[in-house]
């Protein structure tokens, strides 16, 4: 009788770590993707302050691929400023992603030592 209730929870055991291992994954790739978006805001920030000291009127090219377009400091300066608020939003949104997972994974190892000490109680 013991030996079906040990496969059950060797199998029980085996997918939590699968989940946890997974989850652990996600939570690595949300913090990359939060660098990245960091870095982002950074470029975006240091650019905006070399185009304060620019005249008004003054048109810039901007990289578009492969391609350089004439345009306003106004609209370069509107893009960045778009370009951050994204950001922030998504870096707000991963950080939110990034506590559920790491709950999940604090629940999943609760859940993985609830299993082995009622197996141990036994």
């Amino acid at each position: 009788m013991a030996a079906p209730v040990d496969l059950e929870l060797k199998k029980a055991f085996s997918e939590l770590q699968v989940k946890m291992i997974d989850t652990q994954q996600k939570v690595k790739l949300a913090d990359l993707q939060i660098d990245q978006l960091t870095r982002v805001q950074k470029h975006a920030k240091i650019t905006q302050t070399q185009m304060t000291s620019l005249p008004d009127n003054i048109r810039l090219y901007e990289g578009v691929g492969r391609m350089f377009i004439l345009q306003s400091k106004e609209d370069i300066n509107n893009q960045l400023t778009d370009k951050q608020r994204t950001a922030d939003e998504k870096i707000k949104e991963l950080e939110q992603k990034k506590v559920y997972l790491e709950r999940s994974v604090k629940e999943a190892e609760d859940n993985i030592r609830e299993m082995l000490l009622s197996r141990r109680s036994q």
